[in-house]
Parts: C-alpha cells; structure tokens; sequence
C-alpha cells in the first residue's frame, strides 16, 4: 500500500464541505407517518369537515359502492380525514378584509375546540403581489388563535425568492409569538410551469427546498393551475397528461433523500349526479389514485366527501397486492438467500418503508416484520 495516513486526511479535508453538504441537504427520508390525501376545505365551509366520513358512508350505500371493504367503512367511520388544508386560496376566493379576518379567526376557534384530524394546516394566498398582504395577515392572524403543529400552505410559487421570504416570515412570527424555532413549516405547491423549469433555463424546483432552509416538508403538485399555465386545453388537463407527468418526475428527482414529501394532485371529476355517473367518477379516481401510488407519490388531494372511498379502496389495495411479495423479498435479503431478483441495501429499505406505509394508513394488520424492525430498516 503506498497511501500515507496524510494522504487519507487530505482527501478527507478536501471533501469535508461536500460531506457536510449531503448531511443537511439530503439527510434521508422523513421519519414518521405520511398522510395519505390532503382534503382541502373552504374556509367558510370548514363546520363541515367533521360530517366526511359519514356523507362518505352515505354516498358508498345510495350508490352501491362497487368494491366493498370493511376496513374502508371502518376508516371511514373511525378517521375519513388524514390531512386537512382549511383554504383560504382558490377554494375560499377574494372577501373583504373584515370578511376573511372572521373566517380566520373562526377557523383556529373551530381547531383549537378539536376534535381535528391527525394532520392539518391552512392555505393562504400566493405571495405575489396582489395577494401578499392579505396572505401575511391571514396567516397571522390564525397564529394568533391557533399554536398547535400545522403545516402552511404556500401556493402557485414562481421562484425562491418568494420561498426565502416565507422563511423570513416564519422566523419573525416563531421569535413574535415565542415559538421554538423551526416550530413553523411550509408545503411548495408547484403550479407554474415557472417553477420546474426557471427563465434561465436550469431546473427550478430544487433551488424551491433548498431556499427553503430546512421548513419545506413537501411539494405538491397543482393539476389545474399547472396545466392551464402550460397551455392545456380544459377539456385535456389531468393529473395523467404528459405534462403533468414531466412536471411530477422533476419534482420526484429534486425532492429524493432530502425529506420533502410528495403529493399528486386532484382529479375535477367529482362523483355526483346518478348513480351511473358515479361509479364513472369513482373508477377514474381509483385508477388515478392507484397510477400515482405506483409512481412513489404516496399522497393526494380530495376535493369531495365522496372521493374518499376510492381513496381508501385504491390505497389499500395497492398495500395488500404487494404485501406478500415484499415480506418474501425482504426475508430473502435478510437471510441472504438466492432468488431470481438481486435486491440491493436500498431496494430493502424500499421494501420496508412499502410495509411500514401499508400499516400506517390501515390498509395492512400485519406485515410481516415487527414494526420497529421495518423502522430500523427503512
């Protein structure tokens, strides 16, 4: 060996920077439970998120819901809501300002009164010009009322200046309400095309988590915004149009082993109407739901009471489908036997972190592997 000690220490000090770098920009996957949709309600509409679950129960019998699951009513019943957004965005629309300064401060009432669901935050508005004003005092204003763990929504980005703003204005609301800091983070919502590719022509969506300085706990995709900005005609816009696609894998790349979280979009297609209709709204949702599960984006927008059943329904059979396979894949590794497929360290966590999400959302009672261990392997 011709390799000094000294030699081993000057390659080490030259790459320190660059190993300090990994560890905070890419430190891994997000501990903990991923919700598995974000149902966004309208401020003004917010008495009657409690009512989901059993408007959704509702629709499955007068509708003669085509796959039947206990586990789904039982969720239903027990926990129809993961995540909720209370919007003051597009779903709530431009009030006067004594109008929205009663929404906000009726919607921390209704929070802090609980019950509430296990994840939830606010959307405010954009960060543009028109809407800034009126987005910061919103937001402090529910602060104002409401301090327990939430998550904001910051929508139709178009660039990490306004990110680093947010992160400006976080600090400045934790040090003005003596919160701890880095007690408040923030959601990117890519709805501009802007925010994928940048004028300059580089991929604008990892400089987004990165101006964001550690706050940014996910990016989600917006559907329509996205699309109409792009130049989709609205009879063709949806969450499986190529450009839809294009934007979600730019997202996924940026967003790998740097602990910001996924989520898909909303379908516009709603199951109302007759029965017919539907089942049509529901067996394109299912599918959708599922397409995005099998792409990694493990989380979704609802829009209406009656898209949680196929929520759940598509979730949980795209768990329980893969449920067997994974546990053979993973003891195999483990006891390093032969088979026809060479998994790899990263394939294992892969396979642990499927099981671990199949039981965090109900659709798995056992998978397998105590749930420590799949934590420690994930």
């Amino acid at each position: 060996m011709r390799l000094t000690g000294d030699d081993y220490d000057e390659i080490d000090a030259s790459l320190a920077a660059h190993d300090a770098f990994l560890t905070a920009r890419y430190p891994g996957d997000r501990p903990g439970r991923q919700p598995v949709h974000t149902v966004y309600v309208p401020a003004d509409r917010l008495d009657d998120f409690r009512d989901w679950g059993s408007i959704a129960l509702e629709a499955m019998d007068r509708h003669d819901f085509p796959w039947p699951d206990p586990a789904v009513r039982d969720k239903l019943a027990r926990e129809p809501i993961e995540d909720l957004r209370v919007d003051f965005e597009d779903g709530y629309g431009v009030r006067d300002d004594d109008q929205e300064d009663a929404a906000v401060r009726k919607a921390a009432a209704i929070l802090a009164g609980g019950p509430r669901p296990p994840f939830l935050g606010l959307r405010i508005k954009s960060l543009e010009a028109p809407t800034r004003r009126r987005s910061l005092r919103t937001l402090d204003l529910f602060l104002d009322g409401y301090q327990d763990i939430f998550t904001i929504t910051l929508p139709k980005v178009s660039g990490s200046d306004q990110v680093s703003a947010m992160v400006t204005l976080c600090e400045k609301l934790e040090r003005s309400y003596g919160l701890s800091a880095g007690t408040l983070t923030f959601e990117i919502q890519v709805e501009l095309p802007s925010a994928v590719l940048a004028a300059d022509g580089t991929a604008a969506v990892a400089p987004l988590i990165t101006a964001a300085d550690g706050r940014c706990t996910g990016l989600h995709y917006g559907t329509y915004d996205y699309s109409a900005a792009a130049g989709v005609a609205a009879a063709y816009q949806s969450m499986e149009h190529p450009a839809a696609d294009y934007a979600k894998a730019v997202m996924q790349a940026a967003a790998a082993q740097t602990g910001v979280r996924l989520s898909d979009g909303s379908t516009n297609i709603l199951p109302v109407g007759d029965t017919a209709q539907v089942h049509a709204a529901w067996e394109l949702h299912r599918r959708l739901v599922r397409r995005s599960l099998e792409r990694g984006f493990y989380q979704g927008w609802d829009l209406q009471p009656a898209q949680l059943p196929t929520r759940y329904a598509a979730t949980y059979e795209f768990f329980r489908d893969g449920r067997d396979a994974a546990i053979t894949r993973l003891h195999r590794y483990l006891d390093r036997q032969d088979s026809g497929i060479a998994d790899e360290p990263a394939t294992a966590r892969a396979l642990a972190g499927y099981l671990l999400r199949g039981l965090d959302c109900g659709a798995l009672d056992d998978a397998g592997f105590p749930r420590d261990r799949l934590i420690g392997l994930s």
